[in-house]
C-alpha cells in the first residue's frame, strides 16, 4: 500500500479561492486536527502552511488508516468547525459558503483535492522548498522569509524550532 511507504503532498482549496482561512481562529482549527491526527497515530505531518485561501502538506498515512479516510476526515472536520464559527460570529461570510448540493448545505472546501505521493527525497525536498516559499511569493509577500510565517513548518526546518508539537523531520 502506497499510503504507508510514501509521503503524499496534499494540497486543498477554499470554495472559490476566498480568503477564508486569512483570520488566525481557522488556521488553528486546522494545527489543532493536524496535531490531533499525529496524536492518534492516523498520520506523520512532515511539513504543511495554511495560506489565506488553502493549504499544503507533507503527510504519511500510518498503518492501517487508508488515505481516503483521513482526508475526508479531516476536511470533513476542519469545514464543520469553521462552520459553527461562521454561524455563531459571521453569518453573513457563511452566506458566501452556501451550496445548491443534495448532500450540504454548505461547502468550505473545493471538491477533488490534490494528492500525490513523493516518490524520492528529491520530490520531496522540491515540494517542502515549495510549500516554504509559498508565502513570500510576489503573489502573496506575507512575510520576508519562509522561516518569519508562523503558520508553516519552515521555522522547523530553518531553525529546529517546533512549535506545533506534530512534526516529524522528513528524513526520520
Amino acid at each position: 500500500m502506497h499510503e504507508q511507504q510514501h509521503i503524499a503532498f496534499f494540497t486543498a482549496t477554499i470554495l472559490e479561492w476566498k480568503h477564508l482561512l486569512k483570520p488566525d481562529k481557522y488556521k488553528r482549527i486546522i494545527i489543532d486536527s493536524l496535531r490531533y491526527m499525529v496524536e492518534q497515530k492516523r498520520v506523520k505531518v512532515y511539513g504543511f502552511v495554511i495560506m489565506p485561501n488553502h493549504l499544503h502538506l507533507l503527510w504519511k498515512m500510518e498503518e492501517p488508516h487508508r488515505r481516503e479516510d483521513v482526508q475526508r476526515d479531516f476536511l470533513k472536520y476542519t469545514a464543520q468547525q469553521i462552520k459553527y464559527d461562521l454561524m455563531r460570529s459571521h453569518p453573513l461570510v457563511l452566506e458566501k459558503f452556501r451550496v445548491d448540493a443534495k448532500d450540504r448545505k454548505y461547502q468550505i472546501w473545493e471538491r477533488n483535492p490534490l494528492s500525490i505521493y513523493c516518490y524520492s527525497i528529491a520530490v520531496t525536498e522540491q515540494k517542502l522548498g515549495y510549500i516554504h516559499n509559498n508565502p513570500i511569493q510576489d503573489k502573496w509577500k506575507l512575510v520576508k522569509l519562509p522561516e518569519f510565517y508562523f503558520f508553516s513548518s519552515a521555522r522547523f526546518y530553518h531553525e529546529n524550532k517546533d512549535d506545533f508539537s506534530f512534526l516529524t523531520h522528513y528524513l526520520d
